[in-house]
This record gives structure tokens, sequence and C-alpha cells, in this order.
């Protein structure tokens, strides 16, 4: 039996219309299997389609925040990266907003910093069709592995790198 889990929120985002865009829900999807299969406490998962300001609210009532989101950028399966308030930047436009805007706000507004961290899942195909590519799809399954068993092993995830 693992020792508690602080509170931790799994944020999925992305558009599940444009295939591998919904990986961040269909992330979610599993961690949700996973989190009532397995009986974990202490973890919430939400998901929508883009991050929002009003999600620093959301976080706020965390010790850590994992945004989950496809990317086009030239990685392997996916990547785990800290995200810090100090890499917000100015947004052109408020309807989308990245991970460090949000936890940057959530410092200014709720004086809380969760810890938090972004889990970028490579994606391939970006048509209108709810289906995730072969690609993605098993990118989706490696990510689900990596997270379940950092999250039941009692490790420093400062120190994570893939």
């Amino acid at each position: 039996m693992m020792k508690p889990l602080p509170k931790i929120l799994i944020y999925g985002y992305g558009n599940p219309g444009r295939q591998d865009d919904g990986l961040g829900a269909a992330f979610i999807a599993k961690m949700e299997r996973w989190v009532t299969e397995n009986k974990v406490e202490n973890i919430q998962l939400d998901t929508n389609y883009q991050l929002n300001i009003e999600d620093a609210e959301l976080i706020s009532a965390y010790e850590k925040v994992i945004f989950v989101d496809a990317t086009i950028e030239d990685i392997a399966q996916f990547n785990f990266t800290k995200v810090k308030p100090s890499d917000a930047k100015v947004e052109f436009s408020m309807h989308a907003v990245s991970p460090a805007f949000v936890l940057d706000l959530c410092r200014k507004i709720f004086n809380k910093s969760p810890e938090a961290w972004l889990l970028h899942l490579k994606g391939f195909e970006w048509d209108f069709k709810e289906e995730l590519s072969a690609d993605a799809t098993k990118n989706l399954e490696e990510a689900t592995v990596f997270l379940t068993k950092l999250i039941t092993q009692e490790k420093n995830w400062s120190v994570i790198n893939t």
C-alpha cells in the first residue's frame, strides 16, 4: 500500500474532434479508469478544450498539478517538464492561455503556488475526426505507464527527465 498522496490535479486539454489534439482528454479517460480500479485517493481529474484564466482558481486547491496536452513539437513519445510561473508571457488572446500563465495567475491572485508539470504527448494527425492516430495511441499508452509509476513511487519529481 502506498503512502497517502498529496492533493493532485491532472488536467488534460485539447480538442477530441481534431484527432491527436484529443490526447489530453484521452489521457484523462485512461487515468479515470486507473484511479477507480486502484482506489487511488487525492487525485482529481479534469478536462477542457483549452486552459482558461479561471483555471487559476481551480489549481489553487492542489499541491501538485499536471497539465496534459498534445504537441506537434519534435519530441519522442512524450516529455514531462516543470512549469514555472516565471515562464509566463503576456498572452495575445485570452481565448487560450499557457500552463505557466495559469500558474502565474494562481500565485498572483490566490497567493498559491502548486508544484506544476506539463506532460506533452507527441501527436501526428490533426484532421477533423474523433479518433487518435495509431502512433499517438502508442504515445498515450507509454505516457500513462510513466505517470502511474511516477505517482505510485516515492520519487522527487524535480529530477525527472524524459
